[in-house]
């Protein structure tokens, strides 16, 4: 016959004083309030297991547990097993589920999802920043729950990237890590951000690449050698186009027909492009996420319609050979400059073309610093002068820059010129003299 056990009461348990050595008070069907020696009281429940043991759980303290609160734990329990489900078991499944629901990973995962709502990022951007935090990241502390990850852990992650020798990799791991765990915090997971004083983590930087750009004595050799190129026209149509305008490689790589307005003489950059499918980074606009504006010299209209010749059936301006729907390679103008003889690694490189015009521009004497930024389309790095010159589009100068260096590269074909003397003898002596005069007052 079964023990008669007769159920626990509030008055009861409070009133259950502690022994010389533990003891047990029950409740009735696996409910026990167990006292200890030390006087704190804890609930227990205790069951079958299906291999025949017994099975024994901590339900919580008492008097913050009531009995009332204990009794409807049991129920719940009783109702586990009821489905075939152990107690014991489906615990430490809860347990690990939210484990891993505040692991680094499912954090850092969804702080990308929101961050990526925000616009802030291109997709490109997006998918490039997860990449590097699952390469570099979370094999590291992605299982790590975000509460227990500290300074030193993520140091650890930096200078792991750091021995690669990934140091752009490094500067943004650092922001991306700031910003996630401040993420944490806006979600009430953490109270401090472990990731704060990264910013006094030393990172050995690497000294920047320059591209390498021709002095400007060597423009005629340059221009002759390209003249004289044997090579598929296209191509040496666009290395040409590209000395012209100067513009970066995918901006010119991707660009369209319906960019251009030959009438009005100017090319509208859009700061995204539609993507082709089975084009990688073919949605590639701007550099600066902006629409950039360049105008063209009556040389680079003169360029373009020769080009037309070749792609004007195309959507695109420099279709791939073969391929009227892809585009040129982003080495062609490299591969064009090598077969013209110049090592891409420290004569010149279609980069390059960029800081040659940019120095000749400015040694011209003729131009605003802001103008040929601005055609440059260099972000400016100081914010204050930014929020007043960000509207300025200076464009009547930069139609007058094109044109000055169309110019001068013709004024270049045979023998050289300095920017300085090809503009003193376009304007004479004493205009120089009365611009520089202005300039210093």
């Amino acid at each position: 016959m079964a023990k008669h056990i007769t159920p626990l009461t509030d008055s009861k348990c409070t009133g259950a004083k502690p022994q010389e050595k533990d003891y047990s008070l029950y409740d009735g069907q696996g409910l026990i309030l167990f006292i200890r020696k030390s006087g704190s009281k804890v609930w227990r429940y205790k069951y079958k297991r299906a291999n025949g043991k017994d099975g024994l759980m901590t339900l919580g303290n008492f008097p913050a547990l009531t009995l009332k609160a204990a009794r409807s734990k049991r129920r719940e329990l009783e109702e586990l097993i009821a489905n075939g489900v152990d107690p014991i078991e489906h615990e430490e499944i809860q347990k690990t589920k939210l484990k891993n629901a505040y692991s680094f990973e499912a954090i850092a995962r969804e702080w990308h999802k929101e961050y990526s709502k925000t616009g802030r990022w291109v997709s490109e951007t997006a998918d490039r920043a997860l990449r590097n935090l699952e390469e570099y990241v979370l094999v590291m502390i992605g299982t790590k729950p975000i509460d227990t990850i500290k300074p030193k852990d993520l140091a650890a992650v930096l200078r792991s990237i750091e021995e690669k020798g990934y140091t752009e990799v490094v500067k943004k791991t650092r922001q991306r890590l700031n910003s996630i765990f401040a993420y944490a915090i806006s979600k009430g997971l953490i109270e401090e951000n472990p990731a704060y004083f990264l910013k006094d983590v030393f990172v050995t930087t690497k000294a920047p690449k320059h591209h390498p750009q021709l002095a400007l004595n060597k423009l005629p050799e340059l221009q002759q050698r390209l003249a004289n190129d044997t090579g598929y026209p296209l191509t040496k149509l666009c290395t040409t186009f590209a000395l012209h305008t100067f513009v970066r490689s995918s901006e010119l790589r991707f660009a369209r027909w319906t960019e251009f307005d030959l009438e009005k003489g100017v090319w509208n950059l859009p700061a995204t492009r539609e993507h082709i499918a089975g084009q990688k980074y073919s949605n590639r606009g701007a550099k600066m996420k902006t629409d950039h504006l360049i105008p063209l010299s009556p040389q680079a209209i003169t360029l373009l319609k020769e080009i037309h010749k070749y792609s004007g059936m195309t959507k695109n301006v420099f279709p791939k050979n073969g391929d009227p729907n892809g585009f040129i390679s982003e080495s062609t103008i490299n591969k064009t400059l090598r077969r013209l003889g110049y090592d891409t690694d420290k004569d010149v490189c279609g980069h390059g073309f960029r800081g040659m015009a940019c120095s000749a521009l400015v040694q011209s004497t003729l131009f605003q610093k802001e103008a040929v930024e601005k055609q440059m389309s260099h972000q400016e790095r100081d914010q204050v002068r930014l929020a007043y010159t960000h509207t300025a589009e200076y464009l009547e100068e930069r139609k007058a820059m094109l044109n000055w260096w169309s110019d001068y590269l013709e004024a270049n074909l045979q023998e050289h010129i300095s920017p300085y003397d090809f503009t003193k003898q376009l304007l004479g002596e004493d205009v120089i003299q009365f611009k520089y005069a202005k300039l210093v007052k």
